[in-house]
């Protein structure tokens, strides 16, 4: 701040002199208005000659003092001398004269500046110029007064300037103390300590960027925490394929093991090993999901299109668990299925969905199971739905919230799974800023069978960063 109010004092002194200089040439000027007047009134003329009788008062009014000189000079119309100075410079103008209108102008004589009023006497008729009147006066006094204005002007400006300075540096020094103590507490924090700042202590401009500071700590916090919780979880969960393959690999080692027994310990070691790179897949699909965030790379989506791939590679699957799988609804690159989103997100929510639904129908010959993945489309209303159906035993009520939390499973199902597939349906569709809704496929029939709906809002492309829970 010091630097713009060092730049301001040659400024400062520059418009004073204009100032200055505009203030002393008012009086002076109104005075050579009036002597130059006064002369005026003493042309006369006799016979068409022009006569100038200058008395004694008038002589005083020309007469010089101790510090400037006054000229004057009358011309003919015909620039001939009448009476006065000879070196009195001839107004340089090429405009008509007006009678009686005086006109003041900055000159030179004798190697001095004058300033020169010059006036065209009015003959008759009054509109007729007879003579040029011209009074010269040197600016002794003038420069004096301007000076004297100046000094008066500045020297309180220099008297003031590093008053000015000393209070705006106190001012700034008792302003960022504040500051000081807020980064001396956020040196002092232990690493693990992400606890909001204190905003009431600091200056009311600053208060907006220290609850920035304490928005991100939040959502650190919040991220520190999930890392945590995934971690946890993940350990525990990886703890029991990895106990049973230790164990079966102890009882594959044991004497006396004969053929059939090496066979099923190896059978157990394998379903194992596939339900630890199945829950580890899950894992890294979470996290993915997760750490995307709003920053998801966005380009058109044909939903439809990837829903029949996502069918079309769980057929074999499908045929081995003797499960009837098939798509029905709006084809690819139909009216109202393309939206804006990440097609490795979405292809992964379509999976996790499709293979959930695999996963928990049984089929038997009475009653064979039955998957069906749909995506409906409303153009006009600009409304797009993934529907994936089943007639397994479906999911209770009470437990349709408790099903989106990681690793959590429905009590008494024994089919293989992680308990991550639905958090990661729902992770990708709040980026997708589209809803998840569980029901009954087939309310009052037993079982009834899961329906598990997702609703996008095509109408701003699926941008919005949040989008609401599940719904039961």
């Amino acid at each position: 701040m010091l630097t713009p109010l060092l730049l301001l004092v040659p400024v400062s002194i520059g418009v004073t002199w204009l100032v200055a200089q505009g203030i002393a040439n008012a009086p002076f000027d109104r005075a050579l208005e009036s002597n130059i007047q006064t002369l005026a009134r003493l042309v006369d003329t006799d016979n068409g000659r022009i006569k100038f009788a200058l008395p004694q008062p008038a002589r005083e009014i020309l007469g010089s003092d101790e510090i400037d000189r006054v000229y004057y000079q009358l011309l003919d119309v015909h620039g001939t001398l009448l009476s006065g100075e000879r070196e009195v410079p001839y107004p340089g103008t090429d405009d008509p004269p007006v009678p009686g209108v005086v006109y003041l102008r900055d000159g030179q004589m004798h190697g001095q500046k004058v300033r020169i009023a010059s006036l065209w006497v009015a003959g008759k008729p009054p509109d007729v110029p007879l003579a040029l009147l011209q009074v010269a006066e040197t600016r002794e006094k003038q420069s004096v007064l301007a000076t004297e204005i100046i000094k008066g002007v500045l020297l309180p400006q220099f008297a003031i300037l590093p008053l000015a300075v000393l209070l705006i540096w106190l001012a700034l020094v008792r302003g960022i103390k504040p500051l000081s103590v807020v980064e001396a507490r956020i040196r002092e924090r232990k690493p693990g300590d992400l606890s909001p700042l204190d905003e009431s202590s600091v200056p009311l401009e600053v208060v907006p960027l220290v609850l920035s500071v304490n928005d991100l700590l939040s959502k650190l916090n919040d991220s520190i925490g999930t890392q945590k919780r995934f971690l946890a979880d993940a350990a525990h969960q990886l703890k029991t394929p990895l106990a049973g393959l230790r164990m079966q690999a102890d009882l594959a080692q044991r004497e006396g093991a004969n053929a059939d027994e090496l066979k099923q310990s190896l059978k157990q070691i394998g379903r194992a090993s596939v339900r630890a790179t199945h829950t580890v897949n899950q894992l890294l699909s979470l996290a993915r999901a997760e750490g995307s965030g709003a920053n998801i790379g966005r380009q058109p989506c044909d939903l439809a299109r990837l829903t029949i791939e996502v069918v079309r590679e769980a057929v074999p699957r499908a045929i081995d668990k003797r499960i009837d799988l098939g798509y029905e609804g709006a084809e690819a690159g139909s009216p109202g299925v393309v939206f804006e989103g990440n097609p490795t997100l979405l292809k992964e929510l379509v999976r996790n969905l499709v293979d959930n639904a695999l996963n928990y129908t049984p089929s038997t010959p009475d009653r064979p199971g039955v998957v069906t993945a749909r995506v409906l489309a409303d153009p006009f209303g600009q409304v797009l739905v993934l529907q994936v159906e089943d007639n397994g035993p479906g999911i209770a009520a009470h437990e349709r919230e408790l099903v989106f939390q990681p690793f959590y499973r429905v009590l008494g199902n024994e089919a293989d799974g992680s308990g991550l597939g639905l958090p990661i349906v729902l992770e990708i569709a709040r980026q997708h800023g589209a809803t998840v809704r569980l029901e009954d496929a087939h309310p009052g029939q037993r079982p009834p069978g899961t329906l598990v709906s997702l609703r996008i809002d095509t109408r701003d492309g699926g941008r919005r960063p949040h989008g609401p829970g599940p719904h039961a």
